[in-house]
């Protein structure tokens, strides 16, 4: 089996998904900032 190329969906849909996923990486950093704002970005990581 030889997987040498991929559709043009299956990549769009690769990218789209990696830009969610640091799209609701951000926010939660965001928001968990919000939250622990005296514990500082260790609190956040």
């Amino acid at each position: 089996m030889k997987r040498s190329r991929f559709s043009t969906e299956q990549i769009i849909g690769i990218l789209n998904e990696q830009d969610a996923g640091r799209r609701m990486c951000v926010g939660v950093m965001a928001s968990a900032k919000r939250h622990f704002t005296k514990g500082g970005p260790n609190m956040a990581g």
